[in-house]
């Protein structure tokens, strides 16, 4: 019997974290569906956009639409990303030994896709917010992007993890070693 089957949190924490793969993998799918759509089909959407934004060019609107999805599909991708390396972390639990070098540089991976995904937000976010001022006013637009503390605080925590199962996984090889 593994740990998984013991530990209701490592079973509950691997169904949501399955759950919330499955969400992105289809907002990735969307993603890569709309941005094809928008340039293949950039006749038929300009009137669609005109309403929403009267006072923007229709190219001008698409394009940066076509850059904010894109955006958001390298933004889904990295958390995509960040969750595998935290469901293959959770095997590891699940198989009872956890400080094995492999989590060390998952945790320093994830970090360095929590940073990836704090800077992508910095664009993504400016663009929305110039998107957003030609808007027709009839819409509530809120558009909340940039740097995030939690974000932050997420990758150094992620940083210090690593560095302690690096630490630890030293530790025991080196007991290991004078047994």
């Amino acid at each position: 019997m593994n740990a998984l089957t013991r530990d209701p949190l490592l079973a509950v924490a691997k169904i949501l974290l399955l759950a919330l793969m499955a969400m992105f993998g289809l907002a990735v799918l969307a993603c890569l569906v709309a941005i094809p759509g928008l340039l293949v089909f950039r006749d038929v959407h300009p009137m669609m956009f005109a309403d929403a934004f009267p006072g923007a060019d229709p190219a001008m609107v698409t394009g940066a639409i076509v850059v904010i999805l894109s955006l958001t599909l390298g933004l889904l991708v990295l958390v995509f990303l960040a969750l595998n390396l935290l469901r293959q972390i959770i095997d590891t639990v699940g198989d009872g030994d956890p400080f094995v070098p492999a989590n060390a540089r998952r945790l320093s991976t994830m970090a360095w896709l929590v940073l990836a995904i704090q800077v992508v937000t910095v664009p993504l976010g400016g663009l929305a917010v110039w998107l957003s001022h030609f808007s027709d006013g009839h819409h509530d637009v809120h558009v909340d992007g940039g740097i995030s503390g939690n974000g932050l605080l997420l990758m150094l925590v992620l940083f210090i993890l690593a560095r302690v199962f690096r630490q630890g996984t030293a530790m025991r090889a080196e007991l290991e070693g004078t047994v």
